[in-house]
């Protein structure tokens, strides 16, 4: 391990171990255990990965020593190991070791799900099949995937449950779950997912709603209401992304209403982990993760 790394874990383990002791919250969440369970997305460090400074197979150890019970692993952090058993042996391996969950996979960069093409919407999903198959390796839930395509919001639509419904087919012989995030574009636009998810009408299908994605056009600036986009997704809901960006002064999120959001979530019935995922700038990104850890423990006590 270079010298980087081994300082970033050691300063990671460091704080961690700071907030057991200060944290007044954690104390009383031990004594009133939540029915929810937190996971952490992996794109949390990606700024800590894309400089060597951690790598994939450290991050089922940092996940742990930030006191959190599962891994959502980002495709593109392994991007050449997802047909290397010997590889993904070791990854779970440590993952077991250090009594985490391997929760899901984000993928991207695999192509289109929703191709206009008919040949390209095959050829993504082939290129998502070795995600399925690591997935199932791993012992993960599910794969995260993006619903991009083009057209009109039905041209869209019809295209998107094409490609998810092939992707689901090969799910069932894995066990493993495709679900889409909002993500940008229309994926974002909570009607237009939910309505993707019906037609869809497989068992393997579900959505991953974030608390920050609902943007549908960044050059318009056209959004979605993210509380009704996260009710209207929530239905089909096989995991929840707990986005963060920026803290006010009393730790709570200050761009989004996290007790409003975890409310509709817990109304939902919703029982799977909670994944955080910090990708704000203001705070490093350790801190970030223990800042928004707090939170979820702050609004966990009052559902």
């Amino acid at each position: 391990m270079n010298t980087n790394r081994r300082t970033f874990i050691r300063t990671t383990t460091a704080a961690a171990a700071g907030t057991f002791l200060l944290s007044p919250a954690m104390a009383t969440v031990a004594a009133k255990k939540s029915s929810f369970k937190m996971s952490l997305a992996e794109w949390s460090f990606h700024r800590a990965l894309f400089a060597n400074e951690m790598s994939n197979l450290d991050f089922p150890r940092v996940t742990r020593e930030l006191g959190l019970e599962g891994v959502e692993y980002v495709n593109q952090f392994f991007k050449d190991k997802a047909k290397d058993e010997k590889y993904l042996a070791e990854l779970k391996k440590i993952a077991k070791n250090e009594g985490v969950k391997n929760v899901l996979i984000m993928c991207d960069g695999e192509g289109m799900v929703g191709h206009p093409e008919k040949a390209e919407r095959e050829k993504t999903v082939e290129n998502h099949k070795k995600w399925i198959d690591a997935a199932a390796f791993l012992g993960c839930h599910s794969i995260r995937v993006n619903a991009g395509s083009r057209g009109t919001y039905e041209e869209q639509q019809k295209l998107a449950v094409d490609g998810l419904r092939m992707l689901c087919e090969y799910g069932d012989t894995q066990k493993i779950n495709v679900i889409v995030e909002n993500h940008g574009g229309l994926s974002s636009n909570g009607e237009w997912l939910s309505g993707v998810m019906k037609m869809v009408d497989h068992k393997r299908v579900g959505t991953l709603p974030d608390f920050g994605n609902f943007t549908i056009n960044n050059q318009t600036g056209e959004t979605y209401d993210r509380y009704k986009g996260v009710e209207l997704l929530m239905p089909y809901a096989k995991g929840v992304s707990a986005k963060s960006q920026v803290f006010d002064k009393n730790g709570d999120e200050a761009e989004m209403d996290y007790y409003r959001l975890m409310k509709i979530v817990d109304e939902a019935g919703y029982k799977g982990f909670v994944g955080i995922e910090y990708e704000g700038s203001e705070l490093p990104e350790k801190e970030g993760v223990i800042a928004t850890k707090k939170l979820l423990e702050k609004v966990f006590l009052t559902l």
